[in-house]
């Protein structure tokens, strides 16, 4: 037993080993004094992502050594890993920006030219060659909302009437400008999308093997004028490393890279939650108070008429509520149930309705699912209200133990139709949203909570009326 433990003794590792700081070599390689040539060499040795942290914590100064050592198409690579790459861009005259930008993805050099000062933008705009303004043109001529604004231009692309000796070639050649290569596209003569070749297959394909037999002509692919919304569903599933773009002729125009579609993914979700929050719009860290106020005061505005037809119900009631002063004390308990419930079936009901093929029985079953989960979740909450809220009532407030159990009764009687209602609410006003084609993240949480509180007032007070005054004459 003892040598069974000491044999795992020594097995054990030692997680806490001290690793490596990259960053702070990169540092000391840039203050060291070297010549250009020793500092390049030294430099190629990092990771780029490395690379970016170290630059945050260099001078000015300093950063000027990295910019004149390292090449332009080593400098957009790390780039490609900063933050607020436009503070750094700024430390460049335009046309070593422009150079540095010409080398960036055309998605890429977009997000970051958007971040400029106009001038500063015009000025390196001019400087770009000819194919990059191209490539930068043609995908911002598409509104942000379709597949096409968030495509790239960084592809191989090889017509299918040539042999695997020929695409070879024409590989070798296009990547030393495109380094997206998993991935090629073969094309008709006039440019339209045939099919995919895997690099692998090409790879290891004989010589005189037909380069139609490795060709994949059943590929994905998306249309550029499709709404993100629309595909996005689609462009997960497939889970390839890219996926061809094509315009309304066929024509392949772009392609959307795996990275592309986590940053579609998480965009989405951002909006979403700025929805499910009640904002018209992704809030940002930096944004103006005003920029601010802009994008919460719509929903506010709607929600603050919601909440003046609530008060309204509850000023019709007015009557219960002088002559049953108790019941008012658990108004927020019912309230706050209901909006709860119809919060969560909303949240369930966005995610399911993420899937475009979603069958109409589909939809049935989730809203009969869902109504099911508020049934008994209302009916066994209502029963424990009914209980503990009785007992409160006449042991804690002193009063009448039959006066107790009956308020205490339709209290729980009022929270179950109210969960029951809201959990069907909850999930049928995001399906409705959807079938008009609105976003069903519009739907948002203030917004289906407003909704509940109006039919839990309703419910709590109608039936303290109906019960309590009328059937019981309290």
């Amino acid at each position: 037993m003892e040598r069974n433990e000491e044999f795992k003794a020594e097995e054990t590792i030692d997680v806490n080993l001290p690793k490596r700081d990259f960053k702070r070599g990169i540092i000391e390689i840039i203050r060291s004094g070297k010549s250009d040539d020793e500092l390049r060499l030294s430099m190629q040795d990092y990771h780029d992502n490395d690379i970016a942290s170290a630059l945050e914590d260099l001078t000015p100064e300093e950063r000027k050594i990295f910019y004149r050592i390292m090449g332009d198409e080593e400098i957009s690579d790390v780039f490609a890993y900063l933050d607020n790459v436009e503070d750094y861009i700024e430390e460049l005259d335009a046309e070593k920006a422009a150079d540095i930008i010409e080398e960036m993805d055309a998605d890429d050099a977009i997000d970051l030219l958007e971040e400029l000062e106009d001038d500063k933008r015009e000025e390196i705009m001019h400087l770009l060659d000819d194919k990059a303004q191209k490539d930068i043109n043609l995908i911002q001529s598409y509104d942000e909302d379709v597949i096409g604004s968030r495509m790239s231009t960084n592809y191989v692309s090889i017509s299918k009437d040539l042999s695997v000796k020929q695409a070879m070639r024409s590989l070798v050649e296009q990547a030393a400008d495109n380094d997206n290569i998993t991935t090629l596209y073969a094309l008709n003569d006039d440019g339209s999308f045939y099919g995919a070749i895997e690099l692998r297959d090409l790879v290891v394909a004989r010589e005189g093997t037909p380069l139609e037999n490795i060709i994949a002509t059943s590929y994905p692919y998306v249309y550029a004028n499709e709404t993100i919304s629309e595909c996005i569903e689609q462009l997960k599933d497939y889970s390839e490393d890219s996926i061809p773009i094509l315009d309304d002729k066929n024509i392949l125009i772009g392609v959307i890279t795996a990275n592309d579609i986590v940053e579609v993914v998480d965009d989405e979700m951002g909006e979403d939650y700025a929805k499910l929050a009640g904002m018209t719009e992704e809030s940002d860290i930096d944004e103006s108070v005003f920029a601010g106020m802009r994008k919460r005061l719509p929903w506010l505005l709607v929600l603050l008429v919601f909440g003046l037809v609530v008060s309204s119900v509850v000023g019709m009631f007015e009557k219960v509520i002088s002559g049953l002063t108790l019941i008012v004390c658990f108004q927020s308990l019912i309230l706050d149930m209901a909006g709860n419930v119809g919060t969560q079936s909303l949240a369930v009901t966005i995610r399911v309705l993420m899937d475009e093929n979603l069958a109409f029985k589909d939809k049935l079953k989730l809203v009969k699912r869902e109504v099911s989960v508020g049934f008994f979740n209302g009916l066994i909450l209502g029963v424990l209200s009914f209980v503990l809220i009785g007992l409160y009532i006449a042991f804690i407030k002193h009063t009448d133990i039959q006066l107790a159990f009956l308020v205490s009764g339709c209290i729980g009687i009022s929270l179950f139709i109210a969960m029951l209602i809201s959990s069907f609410v909850g999930t049928i006003i995001p399906m409705l949203f959807k079938a008009i084609k609105i976003d069903p993240a519009v739907a948002s949480g203030p917004l289906i909570t407003t909704i509940n509180d109006l039919v839990a007032v309703i419910t709590y007070y109608g039936l303290a009326w109906f019960l309590l005054l009328n059937i019981f004459h309290m």
